[in-house]
């Protein structure tokens, strides 16, 4: 029989560990675990929206062109207290809005398809509905007008001489009617099988894909595929839904967002591989009368503004599937039970201290990469602190000990050398509930929490005091932190559970992208400002295992925790991070590790 050698060309690499050479499928022994182990890449089964610049005019009912690196919205229905029809157009590059010249006539449910330098507005709720202008890249200019009047239709085109309008409403009845766009005039063709307005479709004008609607009753899953003269019905959408957007091929094509009736909006995602819809990741939050960008699908789309209620600037930007992701895999399990509990160190060398068991605690414990062991307690017992540092210099500050009168805010500190606890300088400001950063228990950043309403002072730390620094925009509580005490963010919270993100420049506080979905009583951990994880905690209601990757600009979803907990402890950076403990509800608090390795690889170990 051929050996491994033979057969791959290489013998079994014996290494104590993870080896730090291995190749996708390699194989070796990590004599340190006794087990034979391999690494694979870890990709994404599913696509995922990430969370971009908004619109200067939030507004519903607008139309989008182009892709997710150059599309233009344009119209709809916002931007006052009495949500007037609009004629604002705006440009997107990839990473920012900005306002180009506007549309010669304001209105929203209009048609819209085409590039960002070569687009087509159609139709739309002004009368006589069926004015049609078409853009230069530069401004817009009227042109012949559809042959029949209506809005709410579904659109189809590859630029301003080539589209198609499918559907709509002349309401109270909804129109099967489709016309094509040759350049210069709207000539009527094959009609849709089903009469719907409110629809998306996708693709160019000889081939196309219409789907979801209103068909005058329930919410319609139907779709429909064109190939230049007749429509052809093929399999349905997961979900039903009209007010949706699309983008993509007739073979490669998305369904986003929508209104569902009763209960409401949908943030759904499905994907189109020319036979079935798959569901994919969600949308940041859900949204109707939402517009896209008309070409992407599989690997590129953009998703922008819509009613939530209120109205929307969202944009949400596609990362497609099959892109590298990281994976939580479990650890060794804290020998007690507990959330609200502080953290410090890497993934392989981490620090749990304090907390509640209930009762609150004392406990610390030191991590080595496999199992938790008990050390020195800290002194004063307690619960939503905040923590910092590493596995040999960590700091704990602030929490409460549940006494009566203020909840038992407090505001001491307390170092550790690696073996003991000190007490040291204490903070400025008394509360719980507080995010933390820092490189060492000598250098660390304290910022928000809760004494009892909610707080917005920031504190730094020198090795011996607390000094009052620029406060947080936003007074916060429970919130995920990540960073040095130079370069930090400030992720989610309370009160009124948000999606807010502020990022720490060394002086100030700034506002950047939020995350994709609220929380509060998140874990956060990350290197900087411009990298860093984000996961569990609540969704007010509900405990949540979310997991989202910030890369500077936006969040990412990406795998979910195995255990979905709030009040979680962690330690570590983006790409090696650690969750440890947590609420996970009735029965109450877990001992459950989960390490979460780099984006790029998974290991995983052979068994019996």
């Amino acid at each position: 029989m051929a050996t491994y050698k033979e057969k791959v060309g290489t013998s079994v690499v014996n290494f104590a560990g993870t080896y730090p050479g291995a190749v996708d499928g390699e194989l070796w022994y990590d004599s340190t675990n006794a087990a034979f182990k391999y690494q694979f890449a870890n990709v994404t089964s599913a696509g995922s929206w990430a969370t971009g610049g908004n619109l200067n005019t939030a507004r519903q009912t607008l139309a989008g062109a182009g892709s997710s690196t150059a599309a233009l919205a344009f119209g709809g229905v916002g931007g006052g207290p009495t949500n007037q029809l609009q004629d604002v157009t705006e440009l997107w590059n990839g990473s920012n809005w900005t306002e180009v010249n506007n549309l010669n006539t304001a209105r929203g449910f209009t048609g819209g398809t085409g590039t960002s330098t070569s687009a087509l507005c159609f139709g739309g709720n002004v009368s006589p509905n069926q004015q049609t202008e078409l853009w230069n890249g530069t401004n817009w200019t009227e042109v012949n007008d559809l042959q029949a009047a209506r809005q709410q239709m579904g659109s189809a085109g590859a630029d301003n001489t080539s589209a198609l309008c499918i559907g709509g409403a002349p309401y109270p009845s909804n129109s099967a009617l489709t016309e094509e766009w040759n350049g210069t005039n709207w000539t009527e063709t094959g009609d849709l099988n089903t009469a719907r307005a409110a629809l998306a479709g996708a693709g160019t004008k000889t081939a196309a894909l219409a789907f979801g609607g209103d068909t005058g009753g329930p919410n319609s899953s139907k779709a429909e595929q064109w190939n230049g003269s007749n429509w052809t019905v093929v399999n349905d959408l997961n979900t039903a839904r009209d007010q949706l957007a699309g983008s993509g091929t007739y073979t490669e094509a998305l369904a986003f967002g929508g209104d569902l009736g009763p209960p409401g909006t949908s943030a759904d995602t499905e994907l189109y591989n020319g036979t079935n819809w798959t569901e994919q990741n969600n949308l940041s939050a859900g949204r109707r009368s939402i517009a896209g960008s008309t070409s992407g699908g599989t690997s590129s789309a953009l998703a922008f503004g819509g009613e939530g209620p209120p109205l929307s600037a969202v944009t949400d930007q596609w990362t497609g599937a099959g892109a590298p992701v990281g994976g939580w895999s479990t650890g060794g399990n804290l020998n007690t039970a507990r959330s609200s509990l502080g953290g410090a160190g890497t993934s392989t060398l981490a620090l749990a201290f304090a907390g509640d068991t209930p009762p609150i605690s004392a406990l610390t414990e030191l991590y080595n990469g496999t199992n938790w062991t008990e050390v020195n307690n800290v002194n004063s017992a307690r619960r939503f602190l905040g923590g910092s540092g590493t596995s040999t210099a960590a700091l704990g500050y602030g929490g409460t000990n549940g006494t009566p009168g203020s909840g038992g805010k407090i505001a001491l500190t307390e170092s550790w050398n690696g073996t003991n606890w000190t007490e040291v300088g204490d903070l400025n400001t008394a509360r719980d509930g507080l995010g933390g950063t820092g490189t060492a228990n000598t250098a660390a950043l304290a910022f928000g929490g809760t004494k009892p309403g909610a707080g917005n002072e920031t504190e730094l730390y020198n090795g011996s005091s607390w000094s009052e620094v620029n406060n947080l925009n936003t007074a916060i509580g429970r919130m995920g932190s990540a960073g040095t005490q130079t370069s930090a963010l400030a992720i989610g919270g309370e009160p009124d559970t948000t999606a807010k993100t502020e990022s720490w420049n060394g002086t100030s506080w700034t506002e950047v992208g939020d995350l994709n979905a609220a929380k509060e009583s998140i874990a956060g951990t990350g290197a900087n400002n411009t990298s860093a994880l984000a996961f569990g905690g609540s969704l007010n209601p509900g405990i949540t295992g979310q997991t989202e990757e910030w890369n500077g600009v936006s969040w990412t979803e990406v795998a979910d925790l195995s255990t979905a907990r709030q009040s979680l402890g962690t330690s570590g950076i983006q790409t090696s991070a650690l969750a440890f403990g947590g609420y996970v509800g009735p029965p109450g608090v877990t001992t459950a590790t989960e390490e979460w390795s780099s984006s790029s690889n998974v290991i995983k170990q052979l068994t019996d």
